[in-house]
């Protein structure tokens, strides 16, 4: 009952990476930011200091959901300027979820994936979820167990795999129309942390 994202559908996966297929081919220098249904919800900018801004979010990804294949196939060898990775909550919302170490290992995976892509990775702080909807109260606690000990891990993971780490703002109460998915002032909230990592592409 903790599933609030299904896994990624193969069909939906397909569909998801054709449209960025077919989006990237028309752009140059990328900024992407690539994710779960947070990512691929939200509305952000079309383009910021010359470079587009591609939503590359899945629904029902993780860290175990191969993302790094899945967008060189999109790119099809064209680099990205940067790319922005918010993961985290589905690793978290399954009935056994994994362990710290086993996140951390997978994530690293997905970063050294996805430097062949681009010379610039950030890594976005995970947002907490909270007890609404189909949430309840001793849920939230457990998950929020979980995501404290993934969010430990990646600021030092940022550094060691030559990324840099995004810290989420306090988010505002509520955050969230369902306890995870991000209402308008959560999206307020998150896309500023999205547009540092914008920022700081456009300085280098």
């Amino acid at each position: 009952m903790r599933a609030y994202n299904a896994p990624a559908r193969d069909e939906h996966r397909r569909i998801r990476q054709l449209i960025l297929y077919y989006t990237l081919s028309r752009v140059d220098d990328p900024i992407i930011v690539l994710g779960d249904s947070i990512v691929e919800a939200s509305t952000l900018p079309k383009s910021s200091c010359g470079h587009p801004i591609i939503n590359a979010g899945l629904s029902g990804a993780s860290t175990a959901s191969d993302l790094g294949s899945w967008l060189a196939g999109a790119l099809a060898n064209k680099p990205a300027a940067s790319i922005i990775v918010s993961l985290g909550v589905n690793d978290a919302l399954v009935p056994a979820p994994i362990s710290k170490q086993v996140f951390e290992d997978r994530y690293a995976a997905l970063l050294g994936e996805l430097s062949k892509l681009t010379g610039h990775l950030f890594v976005l702080g995970i947002a907490p979820v909270e007890a609404r909807e189909r949430m309840t109260p001793d849920m939230q606690k457990e998950v929020m167990a979980t995501l404290d000990g993934f969010n430990s891990v990646l600021p030092e993971l940022a550094v060691r795999t030559n990324a840099t780490f995004l810290s989420l703002p306090v988010m505002p109460s509520p955050h969230s129309i369902d306890g995870v998915h991000m209402n308008a002032d959560g999206y307020l909230a998150w896309d500023r942390a999205v547009m540092e990592g914008v920022a700081k592409t456009c300085d280098q």
